[in-house]
């Protein structure tokens, strides 16, 4: 069966890569029964074709990689893999599989680059093989000149068995291993090895010793095994997310919400003597104000950006235009209470918020409390309030002003979905101050989107 390839585009060309590694994906994956091709399901979040050619690119060693896959899936396969290379892409060939793992790898031989010397051969479906398992098969082919195969002691008693599932005798395991992959080899005799084969063979060390080679043992990695049953791919998200948690990074097996969205606002005013201080729709009495063209409370006016943001829905300058004089003096609850509208009518609640005021005054210790309540009140979910200064350094340092840094996490909701009514103020009474209906506000095409200085 001499190799071959499907595609003439595919055979690679690099110049001193004298590894490559064929990944062999062409698999069906029946046993799975999930009916996708076993190298594109996923685990955790990747596909497990994506996961094994992480242990190849992670290589100090420049190899090669051809991946054979199903025919129907070639476009798909060859961006998953040249995206996976990333700066390598130059490295990686896909080519179309056969009708059997033989011919698959027959086919992807024949897009190895001219220069390589060592071949290994791997199975798609044993995602989690180390680094280190690819790098001692190929220095051992290296410096022995034979096939080399890695393998794990066989530890359950093995029993010869008749037809009729008679036991004829018990084996002698201490001359068994269980045999893993990558499968490597000295490429030319590999060559010769597939164009002389005239029989199926269960692996390529198989086929390789078929034509007179030598094929050594090296140690294998239990981590090493292959997918193959569903409790296998459990396994695999299991293992998943070990590793993940062992990089301190999240648990792929706890994907985030694909309805939540988040966002952020920040809002900056300069002191002014002369006005009243309004902050998170609280009055702060004897306190020099902020100056805006509404009331200036930086707090409500970045809620107001940050739920917006986060429902793609704008800002507060699209929706208030500082040349309005219905906005002139107008409390931060109209702005707030008109902004949670806006969301509810488009589907969206809100599911909590952060703020952050950053300044030298007023000081939030004894009213954090109160201000947590009044927020809690219009926006209809959690809110925290926060307070930072910045160690004299820059304008807030110098008393000039303050800035509210604030976040939102909202949720997307299905109209279908609902079993109560959308949370916010809805019904909540007309603000004390500046009492403008809400929903006057919300439609105002005349408004100035980059005029959010209120």
């Amino acid at each position: 069966m001499r190799p071959s390839t499907t595609d003439d585009r595919t055979v690679g060309s690099l110049t001193g890569v004298g590894r490559a590694v064929v990944v062999v994906a062409a698999g069906s994956g029946t046993r799975l029964g999930l009916g996708t091709p076993k190298a594109f399901v996923e685990v955790a979040g990747r596909s497990i074709l994506a996961r094994s050619l992480d242990a190849v690119l992670a290589s100090a060693v420049p190899t090669q990689i051809v991946v054979v896959v199903p025919h129907e899936q070639l476009a798909d396969a060859t961006e998953l893999v040249v995206t996976a290379a990333g700066h390598v892409a130059d490295h990686v060939a896909v080519v179309a599989g056969g009708a059997s793992r033989q011919a698959s790898v027959a086919a992807g031989l024949g897009a190895v680059a001219p220069d390589v010397a060592t071949v290994l051969v791997h199975d798609c479906a044993r995602p989690f093989t180390p680094t280190a398992q690819f790098d001692l098969v190929a220095s051992t082919v290296e410096a022995t000149g034979r096939g080399v195969v890695p393998g794990l002691p066989v530890s359950d008693t093995i029993k010869r068995v008749d037809a009729a599932g008679t036991v004829l005798d018990t084996v002698d395991r201490s001359e068994l291993v269980a045999v893993q992959t990558p499968q490597g080899f000295p490429r030319a005799a590999l060559d010769a090895a597939y164009a002389a084969a005239r029989a199926e063979h269960t692996d390529d060390a198989a086929l390789f010793a078929a034509a007179g080679h030598d094929v050594v043992v090296v140690e294998g990695d239990p981590v090493a095994f292959k997918i193959t049953t569903r409790w296998d791919l459990q396994r695999a998200e299991t293992i998943a997310a070990q590793q993940a948690a062992a990089l301190g990074a999240p648990d792929p097996r706890l994907r985030p919400d694909p309805a939540l969205r988040t966002g952020l606002g920040i809002d900056v005013h300069a002191f002014d003597p002369a006005a009243p201080l309004h902050l998170g729709l609280l009055h702060f009495e004897g306190e020099a104000g902020l100056a805006g063209h509404s009331d200036g409370d930086a707090v409500a006016h970045a809620v107001v950006d940050a739920l917006l943001s986060a429902a793609g829905l704008g800002d507060i300058g699209s929706m208030f235009g500082t040349d309005d004089p219905r906005f002139a003096g107008a409390s931060g609850e109209v702005f707030l209470t008109a902004a949670v509208e806006r969301l509810t009518h488009a589907g969206v609640d809100v599911v909590d918020v952060a703020v952050q005021v950053v300044g030298n005054r007023p000081r939030l210790s004894a009213r954090r409390l109160e201000m947590e309540e009044r927020l809690m009140q219009v926006v209809g979910a959690p809110v925290s309030v926060s307070a930072t200064t910045t160690d004299g350094l820059g304008f807030t340092g110098r008393g000039e002003g303050l800035t509210a840094i604030a976040t939102a996490l909202v949720s997307v909701v299905d109209p279908a979905a609902r079993t109560a009514p959308p949370r916010g103020p809805g019904s909540a009474s007309a603000p004390a101050r500046g009492a403008v209906a809400p929903t006057s506000l919300t439609d105002d095409g005349s408004s100035d989107p980059s005029a959010d200085d209120h």
